[in-house]
């Protein structure tokens, strides 16, 4: 639904419940202060529209029987939350206006809110307030079941806060603001029913008070990217039964992980302990219904033994970036729930197992170990999206990733593959990036590599939006109010992948996919000369075919990749001109082609007149006409009307070959039907 609000509505005097919400509304809303209209008006729901203008809560002063309001995500809209008395006819239930246009200066004074003695859910989040958190919002009278302040720009020491118990309150979310000092130490007493807190993204410091154990409630706590020190309460792993989800990832916790204990775990929904300073080994006797644990980016040390696991839901695992050693069991293949394992920079040695009968891996990472031997686990592996096994020790052909039907990343770098790449890689039509350098490949490039759309995928052909979440339920009378504390989703799992452009390697935490396409295939033996059919992957961002033996001519058709920021031949065999057409390629960023043996003029029109001579070194026969050459086009060079290979057609030839003869014995006819030529014919 679109167009402005009809300022009909709000004459329906016996209208009780309207809910215009996540449409495209856009204008003002109309002014309700037509007496005696709207008295039956219990709930106005105008959220996630285009609404702007103002909005005055005195407009609503005949509605004495109003209970929820939610005039959320309209961010051009101007709410006044002052009322002329000091008494509202009205007492709310709700009120939500996440993501409005309020005045900055509401958060100091109670205003509206301090007359809302029945108010349950109270959304202020997403409206870059500013200033302290001020003491009223937990010392007023309503029974609050929920406090959005998320982010906003608030400020100030926890410590300073003026606490007394929310019997209550149940939701706490003041994520992404900029509070410091600790949590209170008595929170359980603060916050006896507490069944969700969210505090990431601030400045907190000090240790995990042990009283969150005593909170029997507690559901979902996340206390990530804050300055959280010390140990975490061994009682928040084997005591918290009802707790389903703990994120304390990016702080400075140390200890032996999960409090050192081999324990039954609650966290159904997840349990990140990432990037901080556990250290030890991992739990050899573990159980539970998590789906997410994530542990990376730690100190932790010993083997990865999952023999004597219990853990049948378990969806994804992540221990990358520690000190782990010895080999993958396959004792591995029992976690047969698991879609995303990373074990990516981590000490690992030895074969991989083959579990490929029993797990359904969608994610995997083991970059950047000591594995070795054939990779046999990925030939019959066609549910995998994402694979990283580069800077390994792996040896083989690649003839397996013709079965990886949905593969989308494809990242085998620096190991020690062979043989030639295979006609049946074009048989990939979902993948987006391939990292096939610095092995040991020879051969020709397949043309019909040309025919790989990359970078170029519809919504049904990407896998990677997958979304894992949790949220919580806060019921509010006649209506519930569903609360997405957090979803997560698998670009954030994505920290290590690792990808070369532009002469630099990049790690993709997040949108990886939508971020990049490219192909890298440098380092290598391969040979033969480029096929101009690489020209048509208009996608693709990076390519490079740098450090291997390709010869003759740099294909013309390279102009059709229009989407390509870095393209590099270097170090090949390379010869002829630099085709002008590749001046038309206006989003490359860098380029080199030094090395090789090209000759004639050094495009210096569109992109090209950004670029320095380090990207023609090692050319003898190249020509730089800026600097005062005398530079001529070098034959072939000339423009044409097409950027093929038309020139090379055989039926082209064919076709002027029989012009030519058709031509001439039409002339000798000619001339001999004629009596002058037939005298010249008879004197020849």
């Amino acid at each position: 639904m679109n167009g402005s609000i009809p300022a009909s509505l709000f004459e329906l005097s016996c209208l009780e419940y309207l809910d215009l919400s996540y449409n495209l509304l856009q204008g003002h809303i109309p002014k309700m202060d037509l007496t005696g209209t709207l008295k039956s008006l219990r709930e106005l729901h105008l959220g996630s529209n285009r609404l702007n203008g103002k909005f005055d809560f005195f407009w609503l002063r005949n509605c004495a029987m109003l209970k929820d309001v939610d005039l959320s995500g309209n961010a051009e809209l101007a709410i006044d939350v002052k009322f002329l008395t000091s008494v509202t006819p009205f007492q709310l239930r709700a009120l939500m206006l996440s993501g409005c246009k309020l005045d900055n200066t509401i958060i100091s004074g109670p205003n509206l809110f301090g007359t809302q003695r029945h108010l349950q859910f109270l959304d202020l989040s997403n409206n870059n307030f500013s200033g302290s958190l001020p003491n009223w919002m937990f010392t007023n009278e309503a029974p609050l079941l929920y406090l959005g302040l998320a982010h906003n720009s608030l400020v100030g020491s926890l410590d300073h806060l003026m606490w007394q118990q929310q019997s209550s309150l149940q939701m706490i979310n003041i994520s992404m603001n900029y509070f410091t000092g600790q949590l209170p130490m008595d929170i359980s007493s603060v916050f006896p029913n507490l069944t969700a807190l969210d505090a990431s993204y601030n400045n907190i410091s000090g240790h995990l008070p042990p009283s969150l154990c005593n909170i029997k409630s507690l559901e979902f706590v996340d206390l990530s990217n804050n300055k959280l020190t010390g140990e975490v309460p061994a009682c928040l792993f084997n005591e918290c039964w009802s707790l389903e989800f703990l994120r304390l990832s990016n702080n400075n916790l140390g200890g032996p992980i999960l409090g050192g204990a081999n324990t039954h775990l609650s966290f159904a929904a997840g349990l990140y302990l990432d990037s901080n300073y556990f250290e030890g080994p991992l739990p050899n006797n573990l159980s539970g219904e998590m789906s997410i644990m994530d542990f990376h980016d730690n100190k932790l040390s010993g083997e990865l033994d999952v023999s004597f696991w219990n853990t049948p839901s378990l969806e994804f695992l992540s221990v990358a970036s520690n000190g782990l050693t010895g080999q993958i069991y396959p004792t591995i293949c029992n976690l047969t729930g698991l879609h995303y394992l990373d074990v990516s920079n981590n000490d690992f040695e030895g074969s991989i197992p083959n579990c490929s009968s029993k797990l359904m891996l969608y994610f995997l990472n083991m970059s950047s170990n000591t594995l070795s031997g054939f990779p046999s686990y990925f030939v019959n592996s066609s549910n995998v999206v994402a694979l990283d096994i580069g800077y390994n020790r792996f040896m083989g052909s690649l003839d397996w990733i013709q079965h990886l039907y949905k593969i989308q990343l494809l990242l085998l770098g620096r190991n020690m593959f062979e043989g030639h790449i295979s006609a049946e890689l074009c048989h990939l039509q979902h993948l987006n990036i391939i990292d096939l350098s610095h092995n040991r490949l020879s051969g020709s490039l397949p043309p019909c590599i040309g025919a790989i759309p990359f970078g170029y995928h519809t919504d049904d052909d990407n896998f990677f939006f997958m979304f894992y979440g949790i949220s919580f339920d806060v019921r509010l009378s006649s209506m519930d109010y569903d609360i997405p504390l957090v979803l997560y989703d698998t670009n954030n799992i994505l920290q290590g992948f690792t990808f070369s452009t532009k002469g630099n390697i990049y790690t993709y935490s997040r949108g990886f996919y939508n971020l990049m396409s490219g192909i890298d295939l440098s380092a290598n033996m391969l040979s033969g000369e480029i096929p101009w059919e690489v020209g048509n992957l208009s996608h693709v961002k990076s390519l490079n075919l740098s450090h291997n033996f390709f010869i003759g001519q740099i294909p013309a058709t390279f102009a059709n990749m229009r989407a390509i920021e870095s393209l590099d031949l270097s170090h090949n065999e390379l010869s002829g001109p630099i085709p002008w057409q590749l001046t038309q390629m206006s989003s490359l960023e860098v380029f080199s082609v030094a090395y090789n043996n090209l000759s004639g003029c050094v495009p210096s029109s569109g992109q090209f007149s950004s670029f320095s001579m380090e990207s023609y070194l090692g050319n003898t026969d190249l020509q730089n006409s800026s600097r005062g050459n005398q530079c001529s086009p070098a034959p072939g060079s000339m423009e044409v009307e097409d950027v093929g290979e038309a020139a090379d057609d055989p039926v082209l030839y064919i076709i002027g070959a029989a012009s030519f003869v058709l031509a001439f014995w039409a002339t000798v006819a000619f001339l001999f039907c004629l009596p002058f030529g037939q005298r010249v014919m008879l004197q020849l």
